[in-house]
């Protein structure tokens, strides 16, 4: 799944424009490398998130074949730091 989509689905960024916008920007590491919106995510792909006043570190662990449900949002990922 692209990085965009899944940050959208997975509800760590609530619009995938505002995932594209973020990436593009250089805001968004993938296993500590700048990473662009395309880029294909796998189990085990640790995402960091630079927002303006804070920083996210989320471990993929599961990637979903289709959208899922605001509960199940969260199963998705692991938070290492926030």
């Amino acid at each position: 799944m692209r990085l965009d989509k899944y940050l959208k689905v997975s509800r760590l960024i609530k619009r995938r424009t505002v995932a594209n916008e973020v990436s593009d920007m250089g805001r968004v590491l993938v296993n500590d490398n700048p990473a662009k919106p395309s880029k294909q995510l796998k189990v085990g792909d640790v995402i960091k998130i630079e927002y303006h006043n804070r920083t996210v570190v989320a471990k993929v662990l599961i990637i979903p074949q289709n959208n899922v449900s605001i509960q199940e949002s969260s199963t998705l990922y692991e938070l290492i730091e926030e």
